[in-house]
């Protein structure tokens, strides 16, 4: 090839990079940083457990609690707890409120099992639990792995008691049983949907009767007579409960090279990760900065602790008050990423990618500048000017981003936080790490991506 072709494909084509092959990556710093996500990763199994892990980690890093009779300054650190199930995390800045923040919004519940409201029963001298699935799932793949419990019961006095349980090596673990290949002849005929169908994903807790009394139901009696002496409950408590069987076990490193992140939840606490770090990272922030941690997004982000309650669109307004500000007019002038994954093209299954619009493992934080599906329906589509201010400070930065799509036009699509946000006045744009795996038990990430996704909030949050 001449040089001058060269030459002008070099200016002129656009050709993404591996991260990985550029010579002024230094994984050490990217394997330290992801670490702290493993650790923290490995304690928030659900959306409860992350907003106490992240208002832990923010305590220590100087944050406060918000309170309406205090005044803040530039440089000031605070937090908004929204029931314990999603948080707002707040650096001040130089410049008033009204004249704009800057948003990165993730969530913290992934999909999981939940109990349902009166789930404990037994059948042939087991005990088990009843179960109603959180998420897009596919349901096979929960069943013979070990699930651990975690949640809360809050009791009929009014108190509330956490229950962890299958985590720790010396303690049990739970799980959803299967048929043996032998006995599945008619089982396997059924479509991968309904291979596992909902009110099969039945949880195994027990099978030790109560003493050898002569009666039914002596090994649930048993495991209420367990629960009653570790946590206090009856069973009219279930009711007043929120419980969640997740996959049990730590994170881990993946492959010869530790590249890679395998875990339960990585979709989207990846995110939320490099979201509570970047706020950490800045200190004199010109704009105010804006962390939301979202509960539901996997159930249509409905509620009081989901984007489409009113938690941001007030937290702003209490931000613009205090100062004397408008809240409209600040959120007019925001600027947000919404920190969310997207699916990263599988070389083993390629037909469902269109590969010049297909996020890659290793080639860092991915723009996803539409979500939806078909004809892009449910989607805020991030306008042409917004996605050039962040494409300019991303490269001023030197941070390593590509482009993607969630699938081909007329086969994939999801959705994401972006519209709601959106829908408020903000302009807003999908940008994350790529999955492996999603909604599985076991999802993978890359390290490298992970950090650049952590680059590009703090890029966000320091941009003029």
């Amino acid at each position: 090839m001449c040089d001058v072709v060269k030459d002008l494909k070099s200016d002129l084509f656009y050709e993404k990079v591996n991260g990985l092959k550029k010579d002024t990556v230094d994984f050490g710093t990217v394997d330290a940083f992801c670490k702290g996500y493993i650790d923290f990763l490995g304690k928030a199994k659900t959306e409860r457990l992350a907003t106490k892990e992240a208002i832990a980690l923010a305590e220590a890093a100087g944050f406060r609690e918000f309170s309406e009779d205090e005044k803040y300054v530039a440089g000031d650190k605070i937090y908004f707890n929204n029931r314990n199930k999603s948080l707002g995390l707040v650096v001040i800045g130089s410049e008033p409120v009204e004249k704009g923040v800057r948003i990165a919004a993730a969530h913290i519940d992934s999909p999981r099992i939940d109990l349902k409201p009166n789930p404990l029963y037994e059948d042939k001298e087991l005990a088990l639990f009843k179960t109603h699935y959180y998420g897009g799932i596919k349901k096979y793949q929960w069943t013979a792995i070990p699930l651990a419990l975690h949640g809360v019961f809050c009791k009929k006095d009014g108190t509330t008691v956490e229950v962890a349980i299958g985590e720790e090596p010396d303690e049990p673990v739970f799980v959803i049983t299967d048929l043996l290949p032998h006995l599945a002849q008619e089982q396997v005929k059924r479509p991968a949907s309904e291979l596992i169908r909902g009110e099969e994903l039945n949880v195994l807790i027990g099978s030790m009767p109560f003493k050898a009394d002569e009666g039914s139901e002596l090994v649930k009696l048993n495991i209420m007579k367990i629960l009653n002496e570790k946590y206090g409950i009856v069973e009219e408590d279930f009711l007043s409960a929120e419980l969640e069987c997740v996959p049990a076990g730590k994170p881990r490193d993946v492959g010869f090279d530790r590249s890679l992140i395998g875990s339960y939840g990585h979709d989207d606490r990846v995110c939320a990760y490099p979201c509570l770090m970047a706020s950490f990272a800045v200190t004199a922030p010109k704009f105010t900065t804006v962390s939301i941690l979202a509960d539901k997004e996997e159930t249509g982000s409905d509620g009081n602790t989901g984007m489409q309650s009113a938690f941001l669109q007030y937290l702003i307004e209490d931000l613009a008050r205090m100062q004397g500000g408008n809240g409209y007019r600040a959120l007019r002038n925001s600027k947000c990423l919404s920190a969310d994954v997207n699916a990263a093209f599988d070389p083993t299954y390629p037909d469902v990618m269109e590969k010049r619009n297909a996020s890659e493992i290793n080639y860092g934080a991915v723009i996803t500048k539409y979500t939806g599906s078909r004809g892009k329906g449910g989607t805020s589509d991030a306008s042409a000017e917004f996605v050039g201010w962040i494409r300019k400070i991303l490269n001023e930065r030197n941070v390593t981003w590509q482009t993607g799509e969630l699938g081909k036009v007329d086969l994939g699509g999801g959705g994401t936080v972006a519209k709601y946000i959106a829908n408020l006045g903000v302009d807003v744009v999908d940008l994350g790490v790529p999955v492996l795996s999603m909604h599985a038990p076991f999802e993978v990430v890359s390290k490298f991506d992970v950090y650049m996704t952590y680059l590009a909030i703090k890029a966000l949050f320091e941009a003029e």
